[in-house]
């Protein structure tokens, strides 16, 4: 019964996560607002119900630069094209990390990692085959997703920086990575603040939605992985976690009426096979 609780706080961090493209587009406030009231909130619960994740952290602090940037970029991108495309370019992030584990890492490219890197590669291609019309809720399909594929090498950068923390010693109950996800939320919140001011226009449905996306699409989402995580396998957790771009999808079908084009959506199909290969791969020993 505890493994399946724990899974169950995966599924939900996943539904979570989940809601961020739908709930951006509903908001009539600008990316800079949207991004950095959204992580301003998100530090402020995590810091509240997750006593570990309080202190500072040099360390920490860089890989928190790379997660602000990339907190920064999705919303963006969510703004410019659908979505769809928005999280799943940013979930090619595994691409990354197997081409900058040898470098940073110093953890080598297995012969076996080959057909990830084909196919999380191939279906980012996928996406750029052609020019997807405007729609209302994707202005400007074309610079949307060249920046959610910014998002998903900045996303990398925070998944090496997260793997680094945790082969470095620290002070007994203080989590770097949990410290590093706190600071890149604050640097957000900070970084965004002068785009976002004056914070003034808003209706209260695009104050809530703000909130909600502080609390619980960022800030309890973080609360649920991380509890699941530690009652369930790695390998199930990445496949879990597979279902968040796919729950993005459908939340953005019901509440916009966003429908994929025919090469986005097979581009979907040949990263989430990518993701569930790589998940497999993760499984096995080394």
């Amino acid at each position: 019964m505890r493994f399946v609780g724990a899974r169950i706080y995966v599924v939900l961090a996943a539904l979570l996560f989940a809601t961020g493209g739908a709930a951006i587009k509903l908001s009539l406030l600008s990316n800079w607002q949207i991004a950095g009231l959204r992580s301003g909130i998100a530090a402020t619960v995590l810091v509240v119900l997750v006593p570990a994740w309080r202190g500072f952290d040099i360390r920490a602090l860089l890989v928190g630069v790379a997660l602000a940037v990339t907190m920064i970029l999705f919303v963006t991108a969510n703004t410019l094209t659908t979505a769809t495309n928005a999280i799943f370019l940013q979930t090619t992030a595994p691409l990354y990390v197997l081409l900058l584990g040898p470098l940073l890492l110093r953890e080598h490219l297995r012969r076996i990692d080959l057909p990830v890197v084909v196919l999380l590669g191939a279906g980012a291609v996928l996406f750029f085959v052609t020019a997807e019309p405007p729609l209302a809720t994707a202005p400007s399909p074309v610079a949307g997703n060249i920046t959610a594929l910014a998002s998903g090498v900045t996303f990398a950068l925070t998944i090496v920086g997260i793997r680094w923390l945790g082969r470095v010693s620290s002070a007994p109950g203080r989590d770097p990575a949990g410290i590093a996800i706190v600071l890149g939320n604050t640097l957000a919140f900070v970084f965004c603040l002068p785009f976002a001011w004056p914070l003034v226009g808003g209706t209260p449905i695009d104050w809530a939605i703000v909130g909600y996306l502080g609390v619980f699409q960022i800030g309890f989402a973080y609360v649920c992985l991380v509890r699941g995580v530690r009652g369930t396998r790695a390998f199930d957790v990445a496949l879990l976690l597979v279902l968040e771009p796919v729950l993005s999808t459908l939340l953005a079908w019901a509440v916009h009426n966003e429908v994929p084009s025919t090469w986005a959506a097979t581009g979907s199909v040949v990263i989430v096979l990518g993701l569930i290969l790589h998940a497999v791969q993760a499984a096995e020993p080394s």
